[in-house]
Formats: C-alpha cells, sequence, structure tokens
C-alpha cells in the first residue's frame, strides 16, 4: 500500500471517529497507536491506571482494524521501542514513508508541544486537528474569559446549557433553576440494594497487560487485584446503560455522600472511559437528559450530573489551556510541607482517610467528595505543596489527566491559584465529613472534641489554617462567619487549638518520607 497519511491517535483518543481519522482513506492510511516509556512514568501512575489504559489502547486498535484500518500499534515492550511520542513517529515514518502526519490535538501542554515540534523535526506536513469531542473550543473558553471579571463556572455552565439545549424549557432552565446543587447533598445509610458498577472479567488481551504492569511498574502505587474495568467501547456502554437504570436515579440525592466500605453508591463510574474516549459526552447527558423527560429519573438528579459533564468537566479544560504551563506553580498561600507517606498506604487510625485512601489503592477511584472534602482537605490543612498534592492525585486515578485533574486539585481542591476557581478554600472540620458519612463513627478519633489525644485532628486544624492564613483570607465575605466565631473565643482556647494543631503537623513531619 501507499501510505499517503499518517495518522497518530493517542492514548485518550480511543474514539473511532476522532477528528484525525474523519476525512481519511483507509486504503492509503496507516494508523499509528503507541505505548511509550514516557506516558507510564513521567509521574508514577497507579498500577491500575497504567493497565486500563494499555487494555483499552489495545482493544481498540483491534476495533479499528476491524472497521477496515490499517493499524501500526507499538507495544511498550518492543525490542526497538524508542519510549517516545516523537521517537516512536520517527520509526513509524521509516517504515511507511508517508506523506503528511495527522493527529487530533493533544490534551496536555507537554504532549501538544511534541505535536507542534514535529512538522520542523521531520520535514512533512503535520495537520494538528480541533478536539471536536469538547464542547467548548480553546477560542470560545478565552472569549467566554475574557468579558468577564471573575471565571465563575455557574456562568459558563448556563452557557453550555443554553448552546446544547440541555435540560431547557422554550429557553429557560427546566424546573425553573439552572442548579440544584443544594437537594443534592444528602447523607447516605448502608442498603442492601444499593447499586453496584458492572465488573467486566479480563480477556487475554488484558491478561497480558496485567502481567506486562505487575512486572514492569512493580514499584507504583496501588494494586492490580480483581482488576474489573472495562476495556472496550462495548462494556463502557454496557456500564452507562446500567447506571442510567439503577443509580442516576438517586445519583443526586446522595451525589455528596460516604459509606464505610462503599466504593460507589450511586455514582456512575463512567470518568475513566469518558476521558479516554471510549464514551461520548455529550451523548451521556442527552440520554441523562431523556431519563427525566421520561420520568425515571427526577431533575435534582439528571441536572447533576450534566454540570459535572457540561460544567466542571468542560470548564477545567478550559481554565487548563487558558492560564497555561505556569500553572502548576502557583502557591496562593505559601504552602510547602510533603503529604504524610501514608497516602501511598493508607495505613492511618484517621478513619476517613484510611477509607478515602485505602479504596484509591486499590481500585485507583475516589468520587469527588472524597476527593475534595477528604483527602483535599487534609492536604489544604496540613499546608501541603499544592504542586505536590497535584502529582498524588495525577498517580492515582484512573481518570486523571492533567487537563481536567491539575485545575481541579491545585486551583479548587488546594487554592493555589488564589481564588481564580473558587470563591473561598474548600475547608472543613471533622463535622462536614460526620455530616456527610458515617466514617467518625468508625473512627477512634472523637470528631465532637478539638482538644486532647482523642480529638479528631480535622478540628484543631481546620481553626490552625484560618488562623495562620488571616492576613489572605480574613477578609473574603464567604470566610466571614468562622472568622468571626474564631474571634469570639478567648486567647486560652485559640492558644489551645494552634499548640494541638502544632502538635499534630509535627507528628505528620516525624512519621518519615513521602512516597514518591
Amino acid at each position: 500500500m501507499v501510505t499517503q497519511t499518517l495518522a497518530v491517535v493517542l492514548g485518550d483518543q480511543l474514539t473511532i471517529d476522532i477528528a484525525a481519522l474523519r476525512d481519511a482513506d483507509p486504503a492509503t492510511t496507516v494508523v499509528l497507536m503507541m505505548e511509550v516509556a514516557d506516558e507510564t512514568t513521567y509521574v508514577r501512575h497507579h498500577k491500575r491506571k497504567i493497565a486500563y489504559i494499555l487494555s483499552a489502547m489495545r482493544h481498540h486498535a483491534e476495533a479499528l482494524r476491524d472497521a477496515g484500518w490499517t493499524v501500526d500499534y507499538v507495544k511498550l515492550d518492543d525490542a526497538d521501542a524508542t519510549d517516545s511520542f516523537t521517537g516512536e513517529v520517527a520509526r513509524a515514518i521509516g517504515r511507511h514513508d508517508p506523506e503528511r502526519i495527522v493527529v487530533t490535538e493533544a490534551g496536555e501542554w507537554r504532549v501538544m508541544a511534541m505535536l507542534e515540534s514535529w512538522e520542523t523535526l521531520f520535514g512533512i506536513p503535520v495537520d494538528i486537528r480541533t478536539d471536536d469531542r469538547f464542547l467548548a473550543s480553546h477560542a470560545e473558553f478565552a472569549a467566554w474569559a475574557e468579558a468577564r471579571k471573575s471565571l465563575t463556572m455557574e456562568w459558563f455552565y448556563r452557557e453550555m446549557r443554553v448552546k446544547t439545549d440541555l435540560l431547557m424549557a422554550d429557553g429557560k432552565p427546566e424546573g425553573g433553576r439552572w442548579n440544584f446543587d443544594k437537594e443534592n447533598r444528602k447523607p447516605a445509610k448502608a442498603d442492601l440494594l444499593m447499586p453496584r458498577p458492572l465488573a467486566f472479567k479480563p480477556d487475554a488481551i488484558t491478561q497480558e497487560v496485567l502481567s506486562l504492569v505487575a512486572d514492569r511498574f512493580a514499584d507504583h502505587p496501588g494494586s492490580l487485584d480483581e482488576f474489573d474495568y472495562a476495556v472496550t467501547a462495548a462494556d463502557a456502554e454496557r456500564q452507562a446503560t446500567y447506571f442510567f437504570k439503577h443509580a442516576l436515579p438517586q445519583f443526586g440525592d446522595y451525589e455528596d455522600a460516604m459509606l464505610s466500605g462503599e466504593r460507589y453508591l450511586w455514582h456512575s463510574i463512567l470518568s475513566p472511559y469518558i476521558n479516554s474516549g471510549l464514551l461520548d459526552p455529550l451523548d451521556l447527558c442527552r440520554r441523562a437528559e431523556a431519563q427525566y423527560r421520561a420520568g425515571r429519573a427526577p431533575l435534582n438528579a439528571v441536572e447533576g450530573y450534566v454540570r459535572q459533564i457540561i460544567g466542571w468537566r468542560e470548564y477545567m479544560r478550559g481554565i487548563y489551556w487558558r492560564e497555561g504551563p505556569d500553572y502548576v506553580e502557583r502557591n496562593f498561600l505559601g504552602h510547602t510541607r510533603e503529604l504524610p507517606n501514608w497516602y501511598w498506604t493508607g495505613e492511618t487510625d484517621m478513619h476517613c482517610l484510611s477509607q478515602a485512601i485505602g479504596q484509591t489503592l486499590e481500585t485507583a477511584h475516589a468520587h469527588h467528595i472524597q476527593r475534595l472534602m477528604v483527602t483535599g482537605n487534609f492536604a489544604l490543612l496540613i499546608g501541603a505543596d499544592p504542586a505536590k498534592v497535584h502529582l498524588w492525585y495525577l498517580e492515582v486515578y484512573v481518570d486523571a489527566y492533567e487537563w481536567v485533574e491539575l485545575p481541579n486539585t491545585l486551583g479548587m481542591s488546594q487554592f493555589g491559584d488564589g481564588g481564580l476557581l473558587g470563591s473561598k478554600p474548600y475547608v472543613s472540620s471533622g463535622a462536614y465529613i460526620n455530616r456527610m458519612s458515617d466514617y467518625c463513627g468508625r473512627c477512634r478519633y472523637d470528631v465532637k472534641q478539638r482538644i486532647g489525644p482523642d480529638a479528631c485532628p480535622f478540628n484543631a486544624l481546620y481553626w490552625d489554617f484560618l488562623a495562620r492564613h488571616e492576613d489572605k483570607l480574613g477578609r473574603n465575605p464567604r470566610l466571614a462567619m468562622p472568622y468571626r466565631n474564631w474571634a469570639k473565643q478567648t486567647q486560652a482556647d485559640r492558644d489551645a487549638t494552634r499548640a494541638q494543631a502544632e502538635a499534630f503537623l509535627d507528628s505528620l513531619d516525624a512519621s518519615g518520607p513521602a512516597g514518591y
């Protein structure tokens, strides 16, 4: 065959009609897919995350072949592998002598820089196409942001609702409100009828990948035991169908709830499949809306689900590309502490953290409130370096790609950008965790105590955080009430609280080196 086009498909572009293939002729196109060492080790990715991505890529290559494409697939352990995207493209040019390269834009800055260098390096045209799987282009988001003094996600979300006509009625939001978040904060109780996501038995391709990952990435965090992720578009679709039927109706009510031993509750577990390209995000939103229109799911559940996808997900991508590569260096609060070593083991006597971290290491999954108000809240309260917190989140979650994870972690969770994303830091004492979970009732610490050997560490840390940063946060209107409450306390009580926090922080510093 005469190769006119080398079409490069990256590991998070597992979409059959990806832009790079949209108008290509299978008779004169070679599709290049690459497993490269650089992408598995630039951070110490969770073993399960690596296994998911590699298996999904290998299955997608088979799907492309079945659809009539010629696929040149480079495996991680190929004898002549170069370990980088650029090195593998160079080798593929040597094999196929294409007239041009076509690729869909990368999701991350560092990979995009590689794509942009290829035309000069290889001396052939490189067509970098817009990733139209997203609703808002980079230019569209930049124009929206340029016209605003405050980049509040809610306003962007409303524009996406209007653009897509999702949950709209005669130009107005369904139910007369844009946002039903206040109705999505109910604590849950253990329920034997709670839905469980589907489990997918590893086939021969996945078994081969699991062996490779176990051997090659033994020092990476996490477990491969009972690997059960979907790795094909068909199986991801089965999980989506299951979610809409069995979990979506109660997703809204219990979106923020946490329960001991319950990893998933009513969450969809679809984000890995969306972010890697196996599922279409807008299609999922339209199907969720159809459940509401048919009376099979309440508005608060469907609106909450839609908001996560066309609101937060799109907004995070917009912020990531607008703010640029130095965003990762922002550290508004000047935090420098290392994360405790048990963020890589889960071995802590704080039950909420052991639950959230433990399931993360087991499955590479935790839902958004576990990430924001347990692991993220704790990291912010102790003053952990936001860049290092970002690296931990990027490592351990199967759905974590930098474009979506970095703004969520550094901006929303750690307030590293000083309020670009969030109007206040997401911090709380143990009271919030107690209200939204059953964790505190199973903990050796007493959530109602602030001082003493049995006091919940979150309590003193919360007040100490406010005291440490009063110069930067004291005038924040959303923190006016806690600062008033702090001021009302006696000096002796404030001193005792801060001494309690200091002693706890000293114990963290003495616990050993961090795990990266």
